[in-house]
């Protein structure tokens, strides 16, 4: 499976905001973009005047970056939105929501994505009792996702279950602490989706 394993940093860089692809250090004072809020590069500190097309891709770049998903399956995903009822826009961020490595990362069962996509990659999860290890899987309502009991014991686990209660879980879903279970109530809608991200502009990107 394709992925990005170049470094997190410069592509919060490159989008001039933190886009929290490092977890903790994010919110440190060792995050890059504090001390250098400009693009990577030779010419990073003089770039010329974003065209309007240039901001429309900058912002599907982002978009893509903060959920970890490629060009060919970012292009998918908005495919797949734009047929649905609906406004194209929101419907791309709640499939992208909705996928379960981003569910184990919003219930606070790990301090990134990344690390969320590894967990997931290596078999840590159960959804309605089954053993899921694709993190593009998509949850729905009413769907449970459990920690496999063999892996609670772990290093990453441990130290979730003790963190639980310092992050804030969306509506849509719910964190039972005491079992390291995630219950879907409904599927998210714009208003309590956080991602700073203007979805119109990648509809407008890719409409041309």
């Amino acid at each position: 499976m394709a992925r990005y394993t170049g470094a997190d940093c410069k592509r919060c860089r490159r989008e001039k905001v933190k886009l929290f692809l490092k977890g903790s250090k994010c919110d440190g004072p060792k995050c890059p973009i504090e001390s250098r809020p400009y693009p990577p590069g030779q010419h990073g500190r003089g770039r010329a005047k974003e065209s309007e097309y240039l901001l429309q891709l900058r912002e599907k770049q982002k978009c893509a970056r903060i959920y970890g998903v490629l060009e060919k399956q970012f292009r998918g995903y908005y495919e797949e939105a734009n047929r649905l009822q609906g406004k194209t826009g929101e419907n791309l961020l709640v499939l992208l929501e909705t996928r379960l490595d981003n569910v184990v990362f919003r219930a606070g069962f790990a301090k990134s994505r990344d690390m969320a996509r590894q967990l997931v990659k290596h078999s840590h999860f159960t959804v309605n009792g089954k053993k899921v290890n694709i993190p593009s899987y998509r949850v729905s309502p009413m769907d449970i996702v459990d920690v496999v009991p063999g892996s609670l014991d772990t290093t990453p686990f441990i130290v979730a279950s003790a963190e639980l209660g310092d992050k804030a879980v969306p509506a849509w879903m719910e964190v039972v602490g005491s079992r390291m279970r995630i219950l879907i109530h409904a599927m998210p809608t714009r208003p309590v989706i956080d991602t700073l991200v203007q979805e119109q502009m990648i509809v407008e990107l890719y409409s041309k």
